[in-house]
């Protein structure tokens, strides 16, 4: 591994530790964290054959790897225009069903300039979604159905997310998810 996928892999991991453990916005990634069952997988071609190349790789590496609970293909070279990055994450969703992984994996989109259909750019809300880097997160749905059985109420988890998000302000969410890309 070289420096920079290192770092951007470092980046990565602060941003779910400070952001999306901090902010609570997933109740299920400390989990995950603390038994190290997430793979990073840095991709940077910018090509989205190379990409969906990478995102089949990575269900293979999910078919293969029982341990792997959930993959972050991040993409720190490519797909920076948002509605182009939307592109890419449904060509991933056909992939998904055309390979006969529908019901297995599900894809989870993360991207700097997220933004919710309909919402304002500034709309402290987006940072539920917004991540330091464009990324694909592939997620056992098996997985997905069995935390969700456990949670008191998971239909709550979205709504929480937009109001915390909100009450904090745009300033202070950019500010901590920005402050994820200064890593040693």
């Amino acid at each position: 591994m070289d420096a920079t996928t290192e770092q951007v892999i470092a980046q990565t991991r602060k941003w779910i530790t400070d952001v999306v453990i901090a902010c609570n916005f997933c109740p299920f990634a400390a989990r995950e964290i603390k038994r190290s069952s997430i793979h990073y997988q840095v991709e940077t071609g910018s090509s989205i054959e190379q990409c969906l190349s990478t995102f089949l790789q990575e269900c293979k590496r999910l078919d293969e790897q029982p341990d792997v609970e959930t993959v972050l293909i991040i993409l720190p070279q490519s797909f920076q225009a948002f509605d182009q990055y939307l592109d890419l994450v449904g060509l991933a969703e056909k992939l998904l069903k055309k390979k006969g992984y529908e019901g297995i994996y599900q894809v989870a989109s993360f991207h700097p300039d997220y933004r919710f259909a309909g919402a304002p750019a500034d709309d402290a809300a987006n940072f539920t979604n917004r991540s330091v880097y464009p990324m694909l997160h592939l997620l056992r749905e098996e997985s997905i159905e069995a935390a969700l059985r456990r949670y008191p109420d998971p239909d709550s988890i979205p709504a929480g997310n937009i109001d915390f998000a909100r009450n904090k302000g745009y300033i202070y969410m950019k500010m901590l998810r920005d402050s994820c890309l200064q890593t040693d």
